[in-house]
């Protein structure tokens, strides 16, 4: 039966062999076409789907895994609000508050710095400090220290008020000082006010008057209405309220003098 077979397969007319040749080809061609229509299907179009590299790796569709990717308004409004309490915690009331305290701690240490200045002073001129006649401002009273005594004219700025910084090593009474000071007194009057922060007025002062302002506003503002910082002739710096806890007297042949107004 085989030969019988191969027989009829080598006695077929020609015809049928090209025939069978013809459909052999067709169906190659068609194999390698599809093969390059859908390659270029895919290159046109994009893939359809993405891998997620995860431990339960699958496939996900592109237009989902593309919705992954972006931020959605939630998340977006999340962090505008982070945004805002970070921003208010910084500059929120508390942390002016702070400054504020901060400014007034360091104020203490430029009147204690004046001090070494104004005890040099005292040691060269038997115990007294900076005495001019006919002084209107403190800077022209203290003008005496520069540069002999001291270099350091921004420890004449306080660190709460909003005056000019001072050229170093330049006379003071060609400039503007933050500072009141008490002319007339000298190291024997120890528990006697010898500097402050600018005051309201030039007046005599007992306890519970206002010294220094108490809205915000000038005179007497170098701390907004935190109050100021006063220098006493043994050299310790005490903080007050606007509002005095203690006297702040003029005794005979002393004068209060305020920075210069301009």
């Amino acid at each position: 039966m085989l030969r019988e077979a191969r027989l009829a397969l080598q006695q077929r007319p020609k015809w049928q062999g090209a025939v069978l040749g013809g459909i052999q080809e067709l169906g190659r061609f068609a194999v390698a076409g599809s093969g390059r229509l859908r390659y270029r299907t895919i290159m046109k179009c994009g893939p359809r789907y993405m891998r997620c590299p995860t431990e339960n790796c699958r496939r996900l569709p592109l237009a989902k895994a593309a919705s992954l990717i972006g931020f959605s308004m939630i998340e977006l409004l999340a962090v505008v609000a982070i945004l805002l309490l970070l921003f208010t915690l910084y500059w929120g009331p508390s942390t002016s508050r702070n400054r504020e305290r901060e400014a007034q701690r360091a104020c203490q240490t430029q009147l204690q710095k004046i001090y070494i200045a104004l005890n040099l002073y005292a040691n060269d001129y038997a115990g007294r400090f900076p005495v001019l006649t006919g002084a209107v401002t403190s800077a022209e009273a203290l003008d005496a220290l520069v540069p002999r005594y001291t270099v350091d004219t921004a420890a004449f700025i306080c660190p709460g008020a909003k005056d000019a910084p001072l050229p170093v090593g330049e006379p003071l009474r060609q400039h503007k000082i933050s500072y009141a000071y008490y002319m007339g007194r000298g190291t024997a009057d120890a528990q006697q006010a010898l500097m402050s922060d600018r005051q309201v007025d030039t007046r005599s002062k007992v306890a519970g008057a206002l010294a220094f302002s108490d809205n915000g506003k000038p005179p007497g503002n170098n701390h907004a209405k935190r109050g100021g910082n006063v220098l006493f002739c043994d050299g310790r710096a005490e903080a007050s309220p606007p509002c005095l806890p203690f006297s702040l007297l003029l005794t005979q042949g002393v004068v209060l003098l305020n920075p210069s107004a301009k």
